[in-house]
């Protein structure tokens, strides 16, 4: 499903979906040295806060469950018109109280804030938009998570990339939480086989995953070696 520009609530899968897609880059990308970096880190990313995407100069975004069937998505891409708008336009009306407020009101003084969405019992829904916006930043910051194809595609071309139809196999599994210990063990193999590998970079992946939520019960199991030193 391609997504409008401005975006619309609808243009996204459900919070649950897009989570998945998300978590799975996250993982496949996991190294010791960008876990490391901790605040400074670039490229997708998932931590105690949430999943991350932060290109370090056109697009940051940010993904958190806040609560039970309740989910954030904010950020910034170069191609949103939102924050320059005249007259401008409160990102967070109609927003409700369990958003962070205050932290979402600094980027916005700030002039850091591209666009908010919220996602509250599998419904999405955004501030209203004025009928000229041209663009709110969705599709090129979200269409690589949003659009399953693009999902797909990013990860059988990423480092540890596998062959189209493993990855397919991975991301339905991602998708529906089920990611098994065979299925994990192929990530961990594709990341072995990737040029950069270094052994510390399978504790990366390991709680990257633990984090995602994306595996079968009793799926990670993390050798002494898989914990943060």
């Amino acid at each position: 499903m391609a997504i409008d520009r401005p975006g619309r609530p609808e243009n996204l899968p459900a919070a649950e979906v897009l989570w998945a897609r998300w978590a799975l880059a996250a993982v496949l990308e996991a190294t010791a040295r960008a876990e490391a970096r901790g605040v400074h880190r670039g490229g997708t990313w998932i931590d105690g806060q949430g999943l991350h995407l932060d290109d370090r100069g056109c697009t940051w975004w940010t993904f958190q469950q806040v609560g039970e069937g309740r989910f954030l998505l904010y950020g910034e891409d170069e191609s949103s018109a939102v924050k320059w708008h005249e007259p401008a336009i409160d990102m967070l009306a109609q927003a409700p109280d369990w958003l962070p407020h205050e932290h979402l009101r600094e980027l916005l003084e700030g002039w850091e804030l591209g666009c908010v969405y919220w996602s509250e019992q599998g419904t999405w829904a955004r501030a209203p938009y004025p009928e000229e916006l041209d663009d709110d930043g969705l599709d090129c910051g979200m269409s690589r998570f949003a659009v399953r194809e693009e999902a797909l595609n990013d990860l059988i071309a990423s480092e540890r990339g596998l062959p189209r139809d493993r990855a397919d196999h991975l991301l339905a599994a991602a998708e529906a939480r089920s990611l098994t210990a065979s299925e994990i063990q192929e990530v961990l193999d594709a990341a072995a086989a990737a040029e950069e590998y270094v052994p510390d970079d399978r504790g990366a992946i390991l709680r990257a995953l633990e984090l995602a939520a994306l595996t079968a019960p009793a799926s990670i199991t993390p050798g002494p070696s898989d914990h943060p030193r």
